[in-house]
């Protein structure tokens, strides 16, 4: 083969596949290069003036590496890993990293094990985290508990690839013993290790980046970019569907700091992922905001492999893999062919690949264990008229505390003419019937409740409603389906199914997509504000670790203090 290689790069045989006639972007030095790009072996061996076995003519158009999604829950798609690469290969994306740390929390090691398995099914190429931090809290129940020693026993493993999103923060500073053997496994390992520190800063940060902690995609303002960044940490411009913050943050970007940039999306909905975009979506995003479009594309390949540490790559040169994305021009980035080792997988916005059989253990299905839930177990007894409530912000997973008057009456608090809804996270691993209880202002449903299983980052069931019996009614609805989303309005239960672990759904994409759109628009006549994505905005109302107050199946958790805090103020 080696032989092969050099034939082909220099010319003493056709190569197997060429590129004929086109542009593509030198990640190396920032300049758009013309030439024809020879492909032998799965390897890219050189540019220039080649013929090819087979040859694609792409003039117009430019090529660029295949793009690198830095940081990714495939579980938050709501597809299965077969169909999630259905969806994101023909927009250009080869390779992603990905944290299955949903689906650990709900199945422990045999869901991160599932998706990496189920990945094998396409020619996508996936490259597992270790969950870091499952249950992400000690203030939440989870279906699973991953320990140092666990992290010690798995981190070595083939199937993974780094220790993922590092979000016990306090953990870190003040030395937990569980963390330090977590971080002292990876460190020993020689593993990429994410982090996840939010408005962190100063000293802490400084301790946070000495134990070993490489990456941060929580950066909400330039200026927390710029200062990780000047640490020498990777800082991730996202673009998911609930928290979008590429347009700000890449403000901070410069020439002098552009290689510590990745982009990535986090979480992303099927549905956005088929209607806008992967990371072709957050490459017009960083362009429309004023970034250089090709240093957009380096923050999208070269340097997400160099942060992570797949050699060979993220360029288009000799030696390295012929994974390419063919777009149309750098402003729309509508992508035309996608190559993955040489091999054409998607054109014209199509998959050319079976998804493969469908990977379903039994690791991953029945997940749902909740009794009973009565009306009665969402009234809200207030000692005053003062209630700490939680306050929905648009486009980010942040949200604020403040405080609100409210009125009771039957032992229950008083809804009517407020702009107040209550929220309930339900323990649903272990059947324990804990219920946490809360408020929430600003989402805008009327006359219903809207429930489902994916609550970040313990995954219990999450439900929001403006009566109670509602609330029963969707939670029943879960229920029975075994897991997923759930809207109901005068006891009158709507559904969609998702039946690998209360996460994600077994149909083709298409026929998922259409299903969650049509239950999307039900819980929008409801009343729910189009500021927000009705189920995906609501699940991270669980996310303990995300300032300023939060809600687990614990009580109402103040995450500026990493405590719980009373709901009467």
């Amino acid at each position: 083969m080696l032989e092969q290689l050099i034939d082909a790069a220099i010319g003493r045989k056709k190569a197997e596949i060429v590129l004929k006639n086109g542009r593509f972007v030198n990640v190396f030095t920032g300049e758009i290069c013309e030439g024809d790009i020879a492909i032998e072996g799965g390897k890219i061996v050189g540019f220039g003036k080649y013929e090819g076995e087979t040859e694609y003519d792409i003039a117009g158009k430019i090529a660029v590496p295949g793009l690198i999604d830095a940081h990714v829950h495939i579980e938050s798609s709501q597809l299965s890993p077969e169909e999630f690469a259905r969806l994101v290969l023909p927009r250009g994306t080869t390779t992603v990293i990905a944290d299955p740390h949903e689906i650990t929390n709900v199945c422990g090691i045999a869901g991160a094990k599932y998706i990496a398995d189920a990945a094998k099914n396409t020619p996508l190429e996936v490259k597992v985290m270790l969950p870091s931090c499952v249950p992400a809290t000690a203030f939440e129940t989870s279906g699973a508990t991953l320990t140092g020693a666990d992290t010690e026993k798995y981190i070595g493993a083939d199937f993974i690839h780094g220790l993922g999103e590092f979000m016990n923060y306090p953990g870190v500073i003040y030395k937990d013993a569980e963390v330090m053997k977590k971080l002292a496994a990876a460190r020993d390992a020689g593993k990429v290790i994410d982090g996840h520190a939010p408005s962190t800063s100063g000293l802490g940060l400084n301790a946070y980046i000495a134990a070993g902690i490489s990456t941060d995609h929580e950066c909400t303002s330039p200026e927390e970019a710029l200062e990780k960044v000047s640490k020498g940490m990777y800082v991730h411009l996202r673009e998911g569907s609930a928290t979008r913050n590429v347009a700000v943050n890449c403000k901070a970007t410069s020439a002098s700091n552009l290689r510590r940039f990745l982009l990535c999306t986090d979480d992303r909905h099927a549905a956005d992922i088929r209607a806008k975009g992967h990371l072709d979506n957050a490459l017009r995003v960083a362009v429309a905001a004023g970034m250089n479009p090709v240093w957009a594309v380096i923050a999208a390949t070269l340097n997400s492999a160099e942060c992570y540490r797949l050699y060979g790559k993220g360029a288009i040169a000799p030696g390295y893999d012929a994974d390419i994305a063919v777009f149309d021009d750098l402003k729309n980035f509508n992508c035309a062919m996608t190559f993955k080792g040489g091999k054409l997988v998607a054109k014209e916005g199509k998959a050319l690949f079976a998804a493969g059989g469908k990977y379903l253990p039994d690791a991953v299905k029945n997940t749902v264990h909740v009794g009973d839930i009565a009306a009665d177990d969402f009234k809200i007894k207030l000692k005053g008229k003062r209630a700490n409530v939680i306050r929905i912000l648009k486009d980010n997973v942040v949200t604020e505390k403040v405080v609100r008057e409210v009125e009771s009456e039957h032992g229950d608090v008083k809804l009517s003419g407020t702009d107040l809804l209550k929220l309930a996270v339900v323990e649903r691993h272990h059947g324990t019937g804990n219920i946490g209880l809360g408020l929430l202002e600003g989402y805008g449903l009327k006359n219903g409740a809207i429930s489902l299983t994916i609550a970040h980052d313990s995954h219990n069931v999450i439900v929001l409603g403006d009566n109670n019996a509602d609330m029963a009614a969707a939670v029943a609805e879960l229920k029975r389906i075994g897991g997923g989303m759930a809207v109901a309005e005068g006891g009158r239960a709507y559904s969609l199914s998702l039946d690998i672990a209360g996460l994600m759904s077994s149909l083709p994409a298409e026929e998922y997509i259409a299903q969650s759109e049509k239950l999307l628009e039900k819980a929008y006549s409801m009343g729910v504000s189009r500021d927000f994505e009705a189920f995906m905005s609501l699940s991270f109302l669980a996310l303990l670790v995300i300032p300023s107050i939060k809600l687990s199946d614990k009580g109402l958790f103040d995450a500026d203090k990493f405590e719980f805090c009373s709901i009467d103020a």
